[in-house]
């Protein structure tokens, strides 16, 4: 027999006496909520679902304080490349481009002269010291005139001047063997005007390279 069972015999059996039967539906009624109660305890309650707490809120800095600054970076040193070696133009130029743009400076000479000049001998000083540097270059040594005098009388003073040049030259240490004249008078002028700048520019010796 169950509580609740036990709860109604109880308030059954007192029905002769008022005063008892008041307490004993008082005491029934205390007895039938006890029983609710009792059961109620005895269900199965489901688990109550907690919530998650919040994440902790992310951590600042102090106003007061900075976050320590990067480190300078450091200046890599700069490596200058070595200049690439240039070929030598002059050493690489054909035979027709060094006569082209000779780097052997022609000698002038005063009107009807053969002697060299203090210019002259300048220009022969710095046409030895190539002529030693390019020491396998073998050179013709061209004598003009300009176009006043007789073919013949050109033609002996273009060879004189011409002479006068390499003996120059030889007395410098340049082979003799190197060294070639020929004479051209009046036939090839360097200007064909007719005044005395143009003569001026026809009164030379003249080199040219005819073998490297």
């Amino acid at each position: 027999m169950n509580n609740t069972t036990a709860s109604r015999g109880a308030c059954q059996g007192r029905k002769g006496n008022p005063f008892s039967a008041g307490v004993a539906r008082s005491a029934c009624g205390s007895v039938f909520v006890l029983a609710l109660l009792t059961a109620a305890c005895h269900k199965n309650t489901p688990p109550v679902a907690r919530p998650t707490p919040p994440p902790p809120p992310p951590t600042t800095a102090s106003p007061g304080t900075r976050p320590p600054a990067p480190p300078e970076p450091v200046a890599e040193p700069t490596i200058v490349p070595p200049e690439p070696v240039r070929e030598d133009a002059i050493a690489s130029a054909s035979l027709d481009d060094l006569n082209r743009n000779s780097p052997l400076k022609p000698v002038f000479f005063e009107l009807d002269k053969d002697e060299l000049s203090a210019e002259a001998q300048q220009a022969l000083n710095d046409d030895a010291a190539l002529l030693k540097k390019y020491a396998t270059w073998t050179v013709t040594i061209e004598g003009h005139c300009d176009e006043r005098g007789t073919a013949e009388y050109n033609l002996a003073l273009g060879e004189r001047r011409a002479v006068a040049a390499r003996a120059y030259l030889v007395s410098l240490g340049i082979s003799a063997d190197r060294l070639k004249t020929v004479s051209y008078g009046k036939e090839f002028p360097f200007d064909p005007g007719h005044d005395e700048a143009a003569y001026a520019k026809n009164r030379r010796a003249h080199f040219v390279v005819t073998a490297k």
